[in-house]
């Protein structure tokens, strides 16, 4: 079972790190946790709220990471090249 998890959390991860699939898959989680048919009915008291707990976590949880993510690469300073063709360097010959 736990593997069963870990494989539904690397797969919803990894799904939502491609652009293409991200704005779909945000949609179908929203619409899972608005939806009546669930995994255990939210008629069932504690029950029916965790799978919907854990959904949305999971939702909370892969979105910050990539927003985290994405600013910290923002953030970095642009890698230079010392051997760019554009820095010059003064010798001296005598």
């Amino acid at each position: 079972m736990d593997k069963l998890v870990q494989s539904f959390y690397k797969w919803y991860q990894n799904t939502l790190e491609h652009p293409q699939y991200r704005w779909v898959l945000v949609g179908v989680t929203l619409l899972y946790l608005l939806s009546p048919i669930d995994i255990s009915p939210d008629v069932i008291p504690i029950l029916g709220w965790i799978d919907d707990g854990i959904v949305a976590s999971l939702l909370v949880a892969s979105l910050s990471q990539m927003l985290l993510a994405g600013r910290n690469r923002r953030r970095q300073p642009p890698k230079t090249d010392p051997l760019d063709a554009t820095t010059t360097v003064d010798v001296d010959v005598e």
